[in-house]
């Protein structure tokens, strides 16, 4: 229940609209603790004394009541669900922002189905207990504290006999929550394994059709569906197991009363309008149980919903600023790696060992290695998108750790080996990182990755809308976009982690040679990781990195001399598959 009370801690932020449902709340409690003694005036005054006026009159005065009944039910139910609505959102802003901070080593090993729900039906599931069944519960209590001292005021004996259903439902109910809170928390993880299997093959239907595998991913997705409803089935049942005692108990009590308070009428200790009044307290009471037996499970739902909502919330921020951090504003060129150790999170191996080497002002460097490698790894570091197991990177004989990550990131530009287009025009997705920028610069970037005269083929050109994850486009086209989005960033720094693998060797060598230029005239270091040796022959250095380790660095002429890895590589893509007719 924890997490729970730091979600009431967020209705300290809306203190008007809870002082509202609160009034709301306790008006129409009174509202209906007056219905009853106005059944016993109708009754006892009206009814058994013949008294047509007061029969009217407390006809009258019941119809008032019923309005206002109304009007404080609209007012209580009207406040509440605002309350939720504004908790909801708050929630999801807050998930959402700590989702935008934590580093890559939690989205490495998070599962984005799972987060998805915790931000969509997890918040949801604790904004419908904060506009329903919360106030269900306070309103409950309330009611059964007013109705309780109103009923042994009238009649303590009948009261006692009466008010022994709560403590009895109360026992239920604490067994059943404790008993079933795991149930509620296995409903959303496999809410999450069945949204993994949708976005799965949301993401990857081509590939799904282009294997025919659709029958068997039909059958894992109804798989994962039965798995969800046999956990809700379950839930089901351990509510059937509870909720019969509580109304077995209700029916017994309801029986007890009548017939000890009808002795009662007989030995004309209690009136018939007591009598009736008294029963109808006595749907206050055991309302209220029920109420609160039916919110037990939602209660239970919430409770799980926002564990996994502040386990979010509480992930720990593994890369952050130093305490005087300074802002990363200028770059002499000169980038240092000290015996460089990396392991990401969870891996049995080292990504990178004692990786060592320094860059020249103005440098061209190449990074070249077979998949897997620890290629990427190189810049991942240098952005500090992780930092280093053991060793040092620097840029001027400053450690990347003393800079701030903002300034640090706003001035290395990027081009990842993964393209990520956003919707929106294509104008919007090359402006990402500079909005306001003029048409002019995004046109001028847009030529230098070769990509304006396609964009200016379209309809639309630079307006046209961009399907989801770029849908419509080749992948040539959108690293060629990406390309031009990173140009267009006020970058020190240039980063192309294979940004032209999709894109034909003509093109890719025109691109090349631009950004060549580019990345010798505007920054102080540049990096091109590339598998292809073909797109580096003119680096000023390439790093023939091989399993984690710097297996050398040179020229491309001095590594023809010196490196025989670097030689089998050139070699194995130089070979051309020899061509067989058919049939032979």
């Amino acid at each position: 229940m924890d997490s729970l009370k730091r979600v009431f801690g967020i209705l300290g932020t809306y203190r008007l609209w809870t002082l509202g449902a609160t009034l709301s709340l306790l008006l129409l409690t009174a509202a209906n603790a007056v219905t009853p003694q106005l059944f016993r005036r109708g009754i006892d005054q009206g009814i058994a004394a013949k008294n047509l006026d007061v029969v009217v009159m407390t006809g009258l005065l019941m119809v008032g009541v019923a309005i206002a009944r109304g009007l404080f039910n609209f007012g209580q139910s009207y406040w509440a669900e605002a309350i939720s609505q504004g908790v909801a959102y708050q929630l999801r802003a807050q998930v959402f922002s700590k989702i935008e901070t934590l580093s890559f080593s939690y989205h490495d090993q998070a599962q984005t189905s799972q987060l998805l729900t915790r931000i969509t039906s997890d918040i949801e599931q604790i904004r419908t207990f904060i506009g329903t069944s919360l106030l269900q519960v306070v309103s409950s209590a309330v009611t059964l504290v007013t109705i309780a001292t109103i009923l042994l005021i009238m009649n303590w004996q009948l009261a006692l006999i009466s008010l022994m259903v709560i403590p009895l439902a109360g026992l239920l109910l604490y067994w059943f929550f404790i008993k079933n809170q795991p149930l509620f928390s296995q409903v959303q993880e496999r809410l999450g394994d069945l949204n993994d299997v949708l976005r799965e093959n949301l993401l990857g239907v081509r590939v799904v059709k282009a294997f025919a595998r659709e029958p068997v991913e039909m059958q894992r997705y109804t798989q994962m569906n039965n798995n969800l409803v046999a956990v809700y089935l379950k839930t089901l049942s351990a509510i059937r197991n509870t909720f019969p005692f509580i109304f077995l108990l209700s029916n017994l009590v309801t029986l007890a009363v009548i017939g000890f308070g009808g002795a009662q009428v007989i030995e004309g200790r209690f009136t018939i309008g007591e009598l009736v009044a008294f029963n109808a307290y006595l749907l206050f009471i055991v309302q209220p149980v029920l109420l609160i037996g039916f919110a037990a499970p939602v209660i239970a739902q919430a409770a799980a919903s926002a564990d996994r909502v502040y386990e979010i919330v509480d992930a720990p921020i593994e890369i952050t600023n130093r305490p005087g951090a300074v802002p990363f504003d200028r770059c002499g060129g000169r980038i240092t790696f000290e015996n460089v150790w990396f392991r990401y999170p969870g891996a049995a191996m080292p990504a990178l060992q004692g990786v060592s080497f320094e860059t020249k002002p103005n440098e061209l460097i190449a990074i070249l290695g077979m998949t897997g490698s620890g290629k990427s790894t190189v810049v991942n570091l240098l952005l500090r998108f992780y930092d280093v197991t053991q060793g040092a990177i620097r840029i001027d004989g400053r450690d990347v750790r003393d800079f701030s990550l903002e300034s640090l990131r706003s001035l290395i530009g990027i081009v990842f080996q993964e393209t990520t287009l956003f919707s929106g025009t294509l104008y919007e997705n090359i402006a990402y990182a500079k909005p306001d920028a003029p048409l002019s610069d995004v046109i001028e970037v847009a030529k230098t990755a070769h990509i304006h005269d396609f964009i200016e083929s379209l309809p639309e050109g630079y307006d046209t809308l961009v399907g989801e994850r770029g849908v419509g486009l080749s992948g040539g086209q959108k690293q060629r976009i990406a390309i031009a989005r990173t140009l267009l960033t006020n970058y020190k720094i240039l980063i192309l982690d294979d940004s032209t693998s999709a894109v034909d060797a003509e093109t890719a060598a025109q691109i090349q040679q631009d950004l060549d230029r580019i990345m010798r005239d505007r920054t102080c270091n540049a990096f091109v990781i590339a598998q292809r040796i073909s797109t580096i022959q003119s680096a000023d250095r390439i790093l023939l990195i091989d399993k984690g380790k710097l297996a050398a660095q040179g020229t491309h002429k001095e590594l023809m001399r010196t490196s025989p890895l670097y030689g089998a590589i050139l070699e194995s893509q130089m070979k051309q598959p020899l061509l067989t007719p058919m049939g032979t």
